[in-house]
């Protein structure tokens, strides 16, 4: 309840700077839109006409997948004897279920069902564990639209005239959480355009419609260059974006025309909650955590249907990243990695233990390896240094969008 209350007072004093800056001039022209710096962070706001038409420019079915930053070192391997990194005290800020209304309309293509391969744990060179999966069981996605599920999904936006995908997640009522490399050009100073998330996504259908997109706010240090990066543009601290819904209905904006009061919104956790640091057996010395990943690469199921991974992941001396098994690639950037996914149980006899917050988002996939088969991802991780100034900056913006 404190770190709610913290985040909301913080919110006003950036809503402050966010005027002051608009009084002064401090908004530059952009080519579609506007580009504000509020502190550490830059906000992109699309012009108006893209708010209502940028669906037009959008290839859904000839969309590329957003190239995977590739790391070049050799993996770290997991073992004892390195030093924990010290990530100060963890918050959260929780999630909500929603109601789960579907609207009339849900069809967006071809809706054509295969059969689903077999569920496996496998590990490759780097000998790291994980199992990948679909999260739909079956040939439908009844399982993709429950909550948690369907609070991720699908990322459309437009590299120039191309279309691209990654994924991403709702963490509050109309604020989406995405790799920052699907929302500008690392060290370019560039920000792309006309994002259009599909929550709970599954070849074509889109269960809760498209959810249009106002603004996107990155990290400054990213978008500059200047981040910490253990190699330049692919590694680097602050790999996260957020993006704010445009509201449904054609009137005043109300908190429940976005989109998080049907879908549901995970809650987003910062400087290692989640983690620990055992003082003994295979992770000793090590932050680690039970990493569920979420995303649509589309070397499984052509991109088209919600994949799940499970994996121990520990935080890595690569920029502090979070490093954990996975058969994911290009597509997924920017998909959840979640801490305590699911629902939690009525107990009897037992209690929760610590970090117990359900449907936690810790990070966001960030990078892979150039060799496949090494089959381990990283992400950076969330801190109080990006994902907190992040929200406010975009809540502090546009207060209704969040709760």
């Amino acid at each position: 309840m404190s770190a709610s209350i913290g985040n909301k007072v913080t919110r006003a004093v950036v809503m402050a700077v966010f005027l002051v800056g608009i009084a002064l001039g401090v908004a530059l022209a952009g080519q579609e839109g506007q580009v504000y710096q509020v502190g550490n962070v830059t906000g992109y706001k699309q012009a108006s006409q893209q708010d209502m038409e940028g669906a037009d420019t959008i290839d859904y079915e000839n969309a590329k997948p957003m190239p995977l930053p590739k790391a070049l070192s050799a993996p770290q391997p997991l073992q004892g004897g390195a030093a924990a990194m010290s990530l100060g005290a963890p918050g959260f800020h929780p999630g909500y279920r929603g109601d789960g209304t579907l609207p009339p309309s849900t069809a967006m293509g071809n809706e054509t069902e295969t059969p689903g391969p077999p569920i496996l744990q496998e590990y490759g060179t780097s000998e790291h564990p994980f199992t990948t999966s679909r999260v739909d069981l079956t040939t439908k996605n009844s399982e993709s639209k429950l909550y948690p599920y369907r609070a991720s999904g699908k990322l459309f936006f437009n590299i120039g005239s191309n279309t691209y995908v990654c994924s991403a997640t709702l963490i509050e009522p109309g604020v989406i959480v995405t790799a920052a490399h699907c929302v500008c050009d690392f060290n370019a100073h560039t920000f792309y355009s006309n994002w259009v998330f599909i929550p709970a996504y599954y070849n074509g259908k889109a269960p809760y419609k498209a959810v249009y997109t106002m603004a996107a706010w990155v990290m400054s240090s990213y978008l500059n260059g200047t981040d910490s990066c253990y190699q330049s543009g692919v590694i680097c601290t602050n790999d996260v974006a957020v993006l704010v819904a445009r509201p449904s209905g054609k009137f005043s904006a109300t908190n429940s025309k976005y989109p998080g009061y049907k879908i549901g919104w995970l809650g987003y956790g910062w400087d290692g909650y989640g983690f620990s640091t055992p003082s003994s057996g295979p992770g000793s010395g090590y932050s680690i955590a039970l990493i569920n990943q979420l995303g649509y690469p589309v070397s499984h199921d052509f991109g088209a249907m919600m994949q799940r991974t499970d994996s121990q992941g520990y935080v890595s001396t690569m920029s502090n990243n979070t490093v954990w098994g996975t058969r994911q690639t290009g597509g997924s950037s920017g998909g959840p990695e979640i801490v305590n996914l699911g629902m939690p149980p009525v107990l009897n006899g037992t209690g929760y233990g610590t970090n117990a917050d359900f449907n936690i988002v810790v990070g966001v996939t960030s990078w892979g390896y150039t060799d496949t088969a090494v089959k381990q991802q990283g992400a950076s991780a969330f801190t109080s240094g990006n994902i907190v100034p992040l929200v406010n900056a975009a809540c502090s913006g546009y207060p209704l969008a969040c709760d």
